[in-house]
């Protein structure tokens, strides 16, 4: 792939979440993104490229968190025993960081094997640098851990999300801040 090739598709993956900000549990916007089809050829190698750009914000978030042992002491969180905190942490702030992205990705989820078997890396890679399973345990229980590890983590984020919006106080303070 060139540089152009590499900026264009970077282009058209852009175009595609600004556009389905809208309705990010939508239809993927991959007809109404011009070059899209010329980029990707199809949806499913757009959904991909999508997975990858996510594994890239979440694997980066995660080094930043546990980090690997040869410098465990100086990163916040590497002198964790339980990387349940750190991992917790480094999920929550890839979501904020690209909220339509993840919500894109939620969307779509099923729709092709490809999209499913990185997606179900991902999961596998969670419940490891978590320390909830091993590398040598077999793939699926190891998918089935992070997949209940992502579900608590979504759970907790939406009971946050449901106490902030049930809290009066903090509604009318929020109301009162910006004329304060």
């Amino acid at each position: 792939m060139s540089w152009n090739d590499f900026y264009r598709r970077r282009d058209v993956i852009d175009a595609v979440l600004r556009r389905a900000e809208r309705d990010p549990h939508g239809a993927l916007p991959f007809a109404e993104v011009a070059g899209a089809r010329e980029a990707f050829g199809s949806e499913e190698n757009l959904l991909l490229a999508l997975q990858y750009k996510w594994t890239q914000v979440l694997s980066g978030r995660l080094r930043s968190e546990v980090a690997g042992p040869e410098d465990a002491d100086g990163v916040p969180g590497g002198g964790e025993r339980d990387h349940v905190d750190a991992v917790s942490r480094a999920w929550r702030a890839a979501v904020r960081e690209q909220p339509t992205l993840r919500a894109v990705l939620e969307a779509h989820a099923g729709r092709y094997a490809s999209t499913d078997n990185a997606h179900e890396a991902e999961l596998r890679m969670l419940a490891v640098t978590a320390g909830l399973a091993e590398p040598n345990e077999p793939r699926a229980e190891v998918t089935r851990i992070g997949q209940a590890f992502v579900a608590l983590l979504e759970a907790r984020a939406g009971s946050r999300t449901r106490s902030r919006r049930a809290n009066p106080v903090g509604q009318l303070l929020r109301r009162l801040a910006p004329t304060a």
